[in-house]
C-alpha cells in the first residue's frame, strides 16, 4: 500500500493579490522605469514571487502597462483593491512612452471600436432607406469578393494543400500571409465602379475592429482613409505624413472620438512597429492632375513604414495610366472579380432575411425566415430566367438596387438594362416614394430630375466629382428660375439630399450618391435635348465614355457610332452597338447589320496585321484583348465561365479562321478543341478533370516535365506543337483556353461554334 504524503504546512497569508502586484510594479518602475534591465529584474521578481506565471508573461508581453485591466476582469469582486493598485502603479508612469500610455489607458482598443464602428452599417450609393427597406448591417449581408492576382510571386512555391485556387482566393487569405511574404504588404484592389472595393476595405475595418480576423491573420489596427477627403491635403508642396494625418485627421472624424485622448508619437509608433493595416480607398477619386503628388506620398509613406500592411483601391483606367516617374508602386494587384452563382444567392438571402427580420421587430422566428427565403427564391428563380438581369447581378452595387427595386414594388417588372434600372431609381426617388408617403416636398413641384441632369452634365464637363455647396446653390438658383421657379435653392438642395439621396453632402460638397448616376443623368439630359454632337469631341475621353454608353442605350446611336469610327475608337464603338442591339428595336435592325458587319472587320484589323507579318505575341494578346472586351469587361479581368458559355458565335469563328488561316492550321481555338477531344475532354462544358487536362496541357505544350510553364517560357512561333497558340496572358500567368488551367478552358473549348 503506498504510504500518504503529509498534508501541506499552511502557507503564510499572503497580502492581497493586487497589493502584490502594485508593490513588485513600483519596486522595478522606482529605479528608473522600465528599461531591458528593468524587464529582467521584473521577470525574476514575478519569477521568486507567489504571483502566477502565466499572468506574468501576459504582463511582460504587453509591456508592463496593461496590468490594471487585464485584472479587472480576473478580480471582478476586488474593485476597491484594483482602484488602490492602479493609483500605485500610476504614481509610477512617468518615463512611459506613448503607446505604453495608450495601452494602459485602453486608448488603443477605444480607437478600435471607433473604426469598427465607422464601418459597421451598409449604405450602398444609390440606394435610398425607405418605408420596407432597413439599413442592415455589415457583418449580415457581407458576401466574401473573389480576388484574382495576376502573378505568381517571385520565389514563392506554394506548400502542398495551401494553393490558392481562383474560387477560395479572397483578401483574408492574402493578409494571412503577410508576415511570410513581405509583397503581400502592399496591395492594389483593382475594380470598376460598383464592384465592392469600399465595401471590402470597411469589411476589413470592421472585423480588424472587433479584432476578429478571418483565416488565421494577424491582428493589426486599421486605418481606412477615403482619399477624396485628403486628396487636395496631400497634393501640396509639403503634405502631412501619415502619422499626422492619422493623428488630427482620421481619428477625430470616426464617430465616438471626440473625447479620445490621443497619446503623443502613437500613430508613428505604431506604424514603425509594423502594427497597421492603412486602407487607402479610391485613388481613381483624385483628380488626374493631383494624382503624380498623391501617388509620391503614397509611396514615400510604404517606404517609411515598410513593416505596415498598405491596401489601395482604384478603378483600373487610373491606375494604368500613369506616368512612368511617379507611378503608384505597390507589390501585388488583385482584381476584384464579378459575383458569381453562389456569392449572388447568399448576398440576396442573406438580405432579404436582414428585412424581414427587422420588419418583424427584430424576430428570427421560423415564419420570418420563411418569408424571407420565399421573397429571395423568387427574386434569384427570376434573375437566373433572364440573361439581362444576370449580367446586372454579378455587379454588387446593381444587384443591390436590383434587391431594393424587388422589395419595394413586388410584383412589379424587373428592369432589364443597366439604364432602365437607373432610370427607375430616379423615378423612385424623385416622384414616387414622395408622393407614397404624401410628403409636402419640393421635389414633387418642379421638375427635379431634368434640374439634376443638368447639374450632372456640368459637372461632367468640368470634369467633378464632388461641388462646393455655394457654387451648387448659385447653379441651382439659375436653374430653378429656367423653369419658373420660386423655390430657394437651399430648400430644394436639403430635400433632394434628404428625401431622395440622389445627392449626398460630404461636408461643404456634394456628390452624386455614385458616379454612375452622374453619368446616367449627364447621358439622359444631351439625350433629351438632342445635343449629341457634344460626345463627339468626348469620343477618346475615358472620362466620357461610361456616359456615352448610357447616352448610346437610349438613342438612335448610329450617327455616333459611326462617327466613333472614323476617329478610330472601335472598341467604344462596339460597346455602343451592343447597348443599342440589348434594346432589341426592330427599327434598327437593318442599319445595325450594317454597322455590325463595318465593326467587325474594323476590330479584327489589327490582329491580322499581326497574325499575317507572324507577330504571334502581340496576336496572342490582341485576341485576349478583343475576348475581353466583347463581354463587357476590361483589360486586366479574367471571363467566367457564363462569358464564354455565352461568347458571340461569330466573333469566336471570326477569331479561329484568322489564327488557323495564318498559322497554316496549326493554330487556333478549333485546333485546340480537336486535341482536347482527343484527350478524351467532352463538349459539355465541364472541366474534365486533371488527368484529362493535364493531357491536353502535355499534347498542346503547356507543359513540360509534369509543370505548368509560365508565360516567359512560351515560345511565340511556329516550331511550336499544334494548339500551342492562342495563351493569351494576363499579367505574366499561363492563361489555358485565355480564362486559366481547368474549368474555364474546358467551357471554351467545348463551344459549338469551333
Amino acid at each position: 500500500m503506498t504510504q500518504e504524503s503529509p498534508p501541506p504546512e499552511p502557507s503564510p497569508e499572503k497580502p492581497p493579490f493586487s497589493e502584490q502586484i502594485a508593490d513588485l510594479v513600483l519596486k522595478v518602475l522606482k529605479p528608473g522605469g522600465v528599461t531591458c534591465g528593468g524587464i529582467g529584474a521584473f521577470w525574476f521578481l514575478f519569477a521568486d514571487s507567489d504571483v502566477p506565471k502565466a499572468i506574468a508573461s501576459a504582463l511582460i508581453g504587453v509591456g508592463l502597462s496593461y496590468a490594471a485591466k487585464l485584472l479587472e476582469p480576473i478580480h471582478q469582486g476586488n474593485q476597491r483593491r484594483l482602484v488602490s493598485a492602479g493609483k500605485a502603479i500610476d504614481a509610477g508612469f512617468d518615463a512611459i512612452t506613448g503607446s505604453v500610455i495608450a495601452a494602459a489607458s485602453g486608448f488603443e482598443n477605444k480607437y478600435l471600436l471607433c473604426q469598427a464602428s465607422d464601418c459597421e452599417t451598409v449604405r450602398s450609393d444609390g440606394i435610398r432607406q425607405h418605408e420596407g427597406l432597413f439599413t442592415p448591417l455589415l457583418k449580415e449581408v457581407f458576401v466574401p469578393l473573389a480576388l484574382d492576382t495576376n502573378a505568381n510571386l517571385p520565389g514563392y512555391k506554394a506548400l502542398p494543400g495551401e494553393e490558392f485556387t481562383r474560387e477560395e482566393q479572397n483578401i483574408w487569405q492574402f493578409l494571412a500571409k503577410v508576415r511570410t511574404l513581405p509583397p503581400f504588404r502592399q496591395m492594389i484592389i483593382l475594380a470598376w465602379g460598383g464592384s465592392g472595393k469600399t465595401t471590402l476595405l470597411k469589411h476589413i475595418a470592421y472585423r480588424y475592429g472587433i479584432k476578429e480576423p478571418l483565416h488565421s491573420a494577424p491582428q493589426f489596427i486599421p486605418v481606412l482613409l477615403i482619399l477624396r477627403k485628403y486628396r487636395d491635403m496631400l497634393a501640396q508642396d509639403k503634405p502631412l505624413g501619415l502619422p499626422e494625418l492619422i493623428t488630427h485627421h482620421h481619428i477625430p472624424s470616426l464617430p465616438g472620438a471626440a473625447d479620445l485622448q490621443i497619446p503623443a508619437h502613437w500613430a508613428k509608433e505604431m506604424l514603425k512597429r509594423g502594427n497597421a493595416i492603412v486602407m487607402l480607398d479610391g485613388f481613381d477619386e483624385v483628380p488626374k492632375d493631383k494624382r503624380p503628388a498623391v501617388s509620391r506620398w503614397i509611396n514615400e509613406q510604404m517606404r517609411q513604414y515598410s513593416k505596415s500592411v498598405f491596401i489601395v483601391t482604384s478603378r483600373p483606367k487610373a491606375y494604368r495610366d500613369q506616368d512612368v516617374t511617379d507611378r503608384l508602386d505597390l507589390s501585388t494587384p488583385l482584381w476584384i472579380k464579378d459575383f458569381g452563382v453562389k456569392q449572388r444567392q447568399d448576398f440576396v438571402e442573406q438580405w432579404y432575411l436582414c428585412q424581414e427580420r427587422y420588419a418583424s421587430g427584430g424576430r428570427d422566428t421560423p415564419d420570418v425566415r420563411k418569408a424571407a427565403n420565399q421573397a429571395a427564391t423568387r427574386l434569384l428563380a427570376e434573375i437566373e430566367a433572364r440573361p439581362e438581369l444576370k449580367a446586372l447581378a454579378k455587379n454588387p452595387l446593381l444587384l443591390n438596387m436590383v434587391v431594393a427595386f424587388h422589395r419595394r414594388c413586388p410584383g412589379a417588372d424587373l428592369p432589364k438594362r443597366r439604364v432602365e434600372l437607373y432610370q427607375e431609381i430616379c423615378r423612385l426617388q424623385l416622384r414616387d416614394r414622395p408622393k407614397a408617403r404624401t410628403l409636402e416636398t419640393l421635389l414633387t413641384q418642379c421638375d427635379a430630375q431634368t434640374i439634376l441632369q443638368q447639374v450632372a452634365l456640368a459637372m461632367m464637363q468640368n470634369r467633378m466629382e464632388r461641388i462646393p455647396r455655394t457654387s451648387l446653390l448659385k447653379g441651382l438658383t439659375k436653374l430653378l428660375k429656367q423653369q419658373g421657379e420660386e423655390i430657394p435653392a437651399s430648400d430644394f438642395l436639403d430635400q433632394v439630399a434628404d428625401i431622395s439621396e440622389l445627392l449626398i453632402q460630404q461636408e461643404d460638397e456634394y456628390e452624386f450618391a455614385h458616379l454612375s448616376f452622374q453619368e446616367y443623368l449627364a447621358a439622359t439630359q444631351i439625350a433629351q435635348t438632342k445635343q449629341e454632337s457634344l460626345l463627339h469631341s468626348k469620343l477618346g475621353d475615358d472620362w466620357w465614355k461610361p456616359t456615352i454608353r448610357l447616352y448610346a442605350a437610349q438613342v438612335n446611336p448610329t450617327t455616333l457610332i459611326r462617327e466613333a469610327m472614323r476617329q478610330g475608337e472601335i472598341d467604344l464603338a462596339y460597346a455602343c452597338l451592343q447597348e443599342t442591339t440589348k434594346r432589341l428595336d426592330p427599327t434598327l435592325q437593318a442599319e445595325l447589320q450594317t454597322l455590325q458587319q463595318t465593326i467587325t472587320t474594323s476590330r479584327y484589323q489589327q490582329l491580322e496585321t499581326y497574325l499575317s507579318t507572324g507577330q504571334w505575341q502581340a496576336a496572342d494578346q490582341e485576341t485576349y484583348r478583343l475576348m475581353i472586351t466583347t463581354v463587357g469587361k476590361e483589360e486586366g479581368q479574367y471571363f467566367d465561365r457564363e462569358d464564354l458559355l455565352n461568347f458571340p458565335c461569330e466573333e469566336l469563328r471570326t477569331i479561329d479562321r484568322l489564327w488557323v488561316k495564318y498559322s497554316q492550321g496549326k493554330f487556333g481555338f478549333s485546333v485546340q478543341k480537336q486535341i482536347y477531344l482527343e484527350c478524351g475532354g467532352q463538349p459539355d462544358g465541364n472541366y474534365p478533370g486533371d488527368k484529362i487536362w493535364k493531357e491536353f496541357g502535355d499534347r498542346v505544350g503547356w507543359r513540360v516535365k509534369g509543370e505548368w510553364i509560365s508565360y516567359s517560357d512560351i515560345t511565340f512561333d511556329t516550331k511550336a506543337p499544334s494548339g500551342y497558340l492562342p495563351c493569351s496572358v494576363i499579367r505574366g500567368v499561363v492563361m489555358v483556353g485565355i480564362v486559366g488551367v481547368g474549368g474555364g478552358g474546358a467551357t471554351l473549348l467545348s463551344h459549338r461554334d469551333l
